[in-house]
């Protein structure tokens, strides 16, 4: 299995630090390390931003903050880059857009059980990326496929990069917009959002699977082609747990959970303790063999993490960084009561 499980930690990739090396320290803390991506160091690393590298039409302004799109601009810009369309290097995340991403490459880390990159995926992007007229581009019949298709590219490129430090290096698809599509305000339906997101993963390069740390449909989610799934279990374990059926399809098929249980915002994480967070994660766990799923197959296609990124804390990235010791800790415990090694 490329994707290790045996309940190894790793963590989302958006981090509040402004310390390139510090954050960097942080997530080599973890067993299955990736870059951090750093907004509150520079404007660039915003997780959008940085998944418009070198999208036509995309207006950034860094004095502001603000990241649109202009249909004029695409149109202008278009022939532009499909002329780089087949040069993979055009779609990387450069050293402006991100610098610890290419530190991170640099590294040896051949010797760790997997390694990890990410870009933001794009429904959530179509939605958050506004037009001249205010609207998601997600809405674009024009926009919307190559959109997708971009996005394809700019993660093959990077596993493709990755993999050269560690052979089994796989990506998360950021999706925090996937929970709105649920909606019947969303104006992307299910039906839609299912038959362009099965194209999409036909696209990718394996393996790669969704992070979100929202509340989607579980089922839905849990039945796309793809072989990690990355979610905020400290809030949503019990309508997640009820989709015992979509999980043991997902499990059957190779999939690999992530487990976010460790929160991160201050408040939280000072109210929790190392043992509650494991009952917690051990009921949903036997509820689940309960409804028909092997306890040894979770365990062994299992992974642990914080549960959600958190940029918010008063005192910015210290709680964050008491979450990643506690998941290690969390991760240890779990380890010791189920004798993995």
């Amino acid at each position: 299995m490329p994707i290790p499980g045996n309940l190894l930690t790793t963590a989302m990739a958006v981090m509040p630090h402004t310390d390139v090396d510090q954050a960097l320290e942080a997530a080599l803390s973890l067993d299955v390390p990736y870059w951090p991506q750093l907004p509150n160091y520079s404007y660039y690393e915003d997780m959008y931003v940085q998944a418009g590298e070198h999208f036509p039409g995309i207006v950034l302004d860094m004095g502001n903050k603000t990241l649109k799109f202009s249909l004029d601009k695409f149109i202008e810009e278009f022939e532009e880059t499909m002329a780089h369309f087949e040069e993979p290097e055009y779609f990387d995340v450069s050293k402006t857009y991100s610098v610890v991403y290419h530190r991170f490459l640099e590294l040896d880390l051949s010797s760790r059980p997997a390694i990890r990159g990410q870009l933001e995926g794009p429904v959530s992007f179509g939605f958050n990326v506004l037009d001249q007229d205010d609207r998601p581009i997600l809405f674009d019949d024009t926009v919307r496929p190559f959109m997708f298709e971009f996005m394809a590219k700019r993660i093959n490129v990077q596993l493709s990069n990755l993999k050269q430090n560690n052979a089994n290096a796989f990506m998360f698809i950021d999706e925090p917009g996937l929970q709105f599509i649920f909606s019947a305000m969303s104006g992307y339906g299910e039906q839609k959002a299912k038959q362009d997101l099965d194209e999409f993963f036909s696209m990718l390069e394996k393996p790669c699977g969704i992070h979100l740390c929202g509340n989607p449909d579980w089922d839905f989610l849990l039945g796309l082609d793809m072989d990690i799934l990355s979610l905020d279990v400290y809030t949503n374990a019990e309508i997640f747990a009820a989709c015992s059926q979509s999980i043991k399809k997902f499990l059957n098929r190779g999939g690999v959970l992530v487990w976010g249980m460790v929160p991160t915002g201050f408040e939280s994480f000072e109210k929790e303790n190392l043992d509650f967070l494991a009952f917690k994660l051990n009921t949903i766990w036997l509820a689940l063999e309960k409804k028909g799923i092997d306890i040894d197959q979770i365990i062994k296609q299992s992974m642990i993490s914080p549960a959600t990124c958190c940029l918010v804390n008063d005192d910015k990235e210290k709680t964050v960084e008491k979450a990643f010791k506690m998941t290690t800790d969390l991760s240890h415990i779990l380890k010791q009561q189920y004798k993995i090694t």
